[in-house]
């Protein structure tokens, strides 16, 4: 059957009807696979902040629409450069953040279109005043690796795939309509604005231009090199540097390189392309990025060295089914799209960032070169070391995991310090957030034996970054086993979180045979104590002169006050590695229910943490839309209740996790949202990473089947599961009764099955034992 396209038929729509008559065409995912269970749009809308592009799983590039709104000071909503709420798109940018909490990338900016140029974009209330296009939902597709939308004003139809260095465009112009595209540098998603420092546009031949660009914004003195290659050669070209008022020009023949090969630089660069009249109405655009070169782009071209844009999209989907179908999972809808998207979202970073050649650019602005090794970066690690990473070391292949550590270590090497990375993108240190989590991700990948990177040189960066006297107070950390608030802000927080990275420094060094290492570290995992008021029940910032701060109130939250993004309320319950100690503080099992009950059980105004944009996701002081609080639902398995951790998560994926655009309450955060609803609905969760444990909450799906990175699998059905039966009756691991309350990781890696039989009434009884209750590092009472 032939279907002919034209201006009446939208590409949209033929797409859906040949999708309906043969399925699997044109590379799109087949129905019932991991892939076309996913909806990218989730997270889309509201404080979700991720993108609905095209990427790999973990690629460099990150091809997707930008929609924000330009100068009116304020990118928080466009963080990732699109939110579902707007009407209009600005272009189609090639590296995107996934869920962050902060705006920056959206490099390489192209918009396709017909008719008069329009070199500014203009304003989204005032259609045709610019080259943004308004365009509509209803003629919008995504998938994992591919997006498709029709462009209104433009009179294009655009779709978009990529590989893990490429990302690949097919624009569709209507009959007899011109082809141009509009190239703009100038642009960024960034707050307040581009922040170009210097960029380069050079035409290469008649199909091909390469460039660069630095900027100053989140990761200042950030360079990134592209080669973009276009299917039909330029009929003419205008670049142009916007802030100096200067043009190049340069007309060829069809089939011709101009005679000459401009070069353009500046801070607003920007070029009008255009392409004559394809005979068959399509324009092709590769892009491809580098951390290294214009030349090193061009080579990373060869990664995709055809024009067939469906095969592209079909590798890509293929790609995406190979990794999600690291889990098996069988649930009733929802339930298995949002698992599904889950675990997608979880596959975006860290992303890798490095050449064909093994070439990559560190934290020293450098070049280094990989050996034996693939360079990542753009590790959130404040908020993935939680969840994240520990997911991947169940579903990522080993390989990936160890690319991660090696990644890390080598960034130390390079580092004009001598630390880990704390939150890195494109080889940068941006110092945002706190702690040195770099450290969980390490210990955890050790502790449950990922292989593939040298211990004793991880060892020595790690406890490199935990000695490092200049940041974050850590001086005074080491004298006075806090860190002070008349020093440091946030010091809180930062004591609490120091304490449990030195704790995975132990537990990683005593396992090495390190027992000098360890036993300096196990000490200085207690200081979570010494910013405890056993008299409030709080975390609280003490004064270099040992009291603590007045006055108190347990739910001030400001930036840069005692606590990170949170209050007392959010940030007292964290010890993970150490909670019968938090037990004891609290006066017993009895007492730390009751104090987990006020916590979500809490009447507060709606206006309380409003000033906090980070503070979201509310039941009562409980803020799911952010980190501090992820692990505190699970505490009740440590005062032996773990009925009350079966409601509490019941209550939080219910209320905070939705299959639509705004369904996630607060920023994914590089995947750890996702991360978190992932390991909830397979039934358990880490609540300390490097303990090798995880703590059983209640599953979500009917039967889910990890296929291990070590090639065994592991099976958690949930038989009698139900919107009624949501409580554990009891359970059993590979046919015998399983009484405890956590798995041990080698109950996962050695295969078998967890089956739980779910009913409509709690068992107080089950996992009530201290014998049954997850590792903590002060043993429980007796």
């Amino acid at each position: 059957m032939t279907v002919r396209l034209t201006r009446a038929v939208p590409l949209l729509s033929v797409l859906s009807v040949l999708a309906v008559l043969t399925p699997g065409l044109a590379g799109a995912a087949a129905p019932g696979s991991p892939a076309a269970a996913v909806n990218v749009f989730i997270g889309t809308g509201g404080d979700g902040h991720t993108f609905p592009g095209a990427t790999r799983p973990f690629g460099m590039v990150q091809l997707s629409p930008d929609t924000q709104v330009r100068h009116f000071r304020q990118s928080y909503p466009w963080a990732s450069g699109y939110n579902y709420a707007d009407n209009s798109i600005l272009g189609f940018s090639h590296t995107h953040f996934s869920g962050s909490g902060h705006s920056d990338l959206g490099d390489v900016l192209l918009m396709p279109y017909t008719g008069d140029t329009k070199l500014e974009p203009g304003y989204p209330e005032r259609p045709h005043s610019g080259y943004r296009s308004r365009f509509s939902h209803d003629e919008e597709k995504a998938e994992p690796g591919y997006y498709a939308v029709r462009l209104k004003d433009n009179e294009v139809d655009v779709e978009l795939t990529a590989s893990e260095r490429v990302g690949l465009h097919r624009y569709r112009f209507g009959k007899d309509a011109p082809a141009k595209v509009i190239l703009d540098l100038r642009q960024s998603i960034y707050d307040y604005g581009s922040k170009n420092l210097w960029s380069r546009l050079r035409v290469r031949d008649a199909t091909t231009i390469t460039g660069m660009r630095e900027t100053r914004g989140w990761a200042p003195g950030r360079q990134l090199y592209f080669a973009i290659k276009f299917s039909r050669p330029m009929s003419a070209r205008q670049l142009l540097n916007r802030e100096e008022a200067i043009e190049y020009r340069g007309f060829a023949s069809p089939g011709k390189t101009p005679a000459e090969k401009p070069i353009v630089e500046g801070k607003a660069l920007m070029a009008n392309l255009e392409f004559g009249v394809p005979a068959d109405g399509q324009l092709l655009v590769k892009v491809a990025l580098s951390p290294v070169s214009e030349d090193s782009a061009i080579a990373n071209l060869e990664e995709m060295p055809g024009w067939d844009f469906d095969a592209e999209r079909a590798r890509a989907s293929t790609a995406w089914n190979d990794a999600l179908s690291a889990v098996k999972a069988e649930a009733p809808e929802p339930m298995r799209t949002m698992f599904y998207t889950a675990l997608y979202h979880s596959m975006l970073a860290p992303s890798l960032f490095m050449d064909r050649d093994g070439r990559y650019r560190g934290p020293d602005n450098q070049v280094h070169q990989a050996k034996g090794f693939d360079f990542h970066s753009t590790f959130s690690l404040w908020d993935t070391y939680r969840a994240l990473h520990p997911l991947l070391t169940l579903v990522a292949p080993e390989k990936r995991n160890a690319d991660f550590v090696n990644s890390l270590i080598a960034a130390q090497e390079h580092s004009p310090y001598g630390i880990l990375p704390v939150w890195s993108f494109h080889g940068l240190e941006t110092w945002c957030m706190i702690g040195y989590h770099a450290v969980p991700v390490i210990a955890d990948a050790y502790m449950k034996g990922i292989k593939g990177f040298d211990a004793n040189k991880a060892l020595k960066a790690m406890t490199a970054s935990a000695e490092y006297g200049p940041y974050g107070g850590l001086e005074h950390y080491m004298k006075l086993g806090y860190v002070p608030i008349d020093k440091e802000p946030e010091a809180a927080s930062k004591t609490v979180e120091y304490a449990f990275d030195d704790w995975t420094i132990a537990r990683m060094a005593e396992k090495m045979g390190r027992k000098d290492v360890a036993a300096t570290y196990y000490k200085r995992a207690q200081n979570y104590r010494n910013v405890f008021d056993k008299e409030t029940g709080f975390i609280r910032a003490r004064k270099s002169t040992g009291e603590f701060r007045t006055p108190f109130n347990p739910v001030q939250s400001n930036f840069g006050s005692d606590y990170t993004e949170g209050s007392a309320w959010q940030y007292s319950w964290y010890m993970p590695h150490d909670n019968a100690g938090l037990i004891s503080f609290l006066g017993g099992d009895t007492k730390l229910v009751a104090k987990m009950d006020e916590v979500f059980d809490a009447k507060i105004r709606d206006d309380l943490y409003a000033h906090m944009e980070d503070i979201s996701g509310l039941i009562g002081h409980y803020a799911h839309g952010n980190e501090p609080s992820h692990h505190v639902a699970y505490l009740y398995n440590y005062a032996g209740a773990p009925w009350r951790t079966q409601e509490r998560v019941t209550q939080i994926m219910a209320s905070q996790y939705h299959n639509r655009p705004d369904g996630l309450s607060g920023n994914d955060d590089l995947g750890q949202m996702s991360a978190w609803f992932a390991f909830t609905a397979l039934g358990f969760y880490p609540v300390a990473p490097g303990s090798n444990e995880y703590v059983i909450g209640r599953p979500f799906l009917d039967r889910a089947t990890l296929s291990l990175p070590n090639e065994k699998r592991f099976t958690i059905r949930a038989d009698g599961l139900s919107e009624a039966n949501r409580y554990i009756g009891r359970a059993t691991l590979n046919g015998k009764p399983l009484t405890r309350s956590f798995l041990r990781h080698e109950d996962i890696t050695a295969g078998g099955e967890l089956v739980f039989t779910m009913q409509a009434t709690p068992n107080k009884d089950w996992g009530k034992e201290r014998s049954a209750r997850p590792y903590t590092q002060t043993p429980y009472q007796h």
